[in-house]
């Protein structure tokens, strides 16, 4: 028995904006500092559409940590040494 289906691989990410199905551009890393540690970095995709409005929700709440294409979405925040 298979886990996954012939064909059925990782697809590329979509934008998080509601209802948007456009392939991701932008990986919006953050975190909730009274939920996650100060390392822990959630992920939020957008394409370029969205990437100002979801930032923006992300930034209200102070939650936003930074902004990097998609490619570098794991790579370490450039302040981590």
């Amino acid at each position: 028995m298979t886990d996954s289906v012939p064909g059925s691989g990782p697809e590329e990410p979509q934008c998080s904006a509601r209802g948007c199905r456009a392939a991701a551009v932008w990986a919006l890393r953050w975190n909730n500092p009274k939920i996650h540690t100060q390392d822990r970095r959630k992920v939020w995709f957008a394409c370029e559409e969205h990437r100002e409005s979801l930032s923006a929700f992300l930034g209200r709440r102070d939650f936003l940590k930074d902004v990097v294409p998609v490619a570098d979405r794991d790579a370490p925040p450039e302040d981590a040494g």
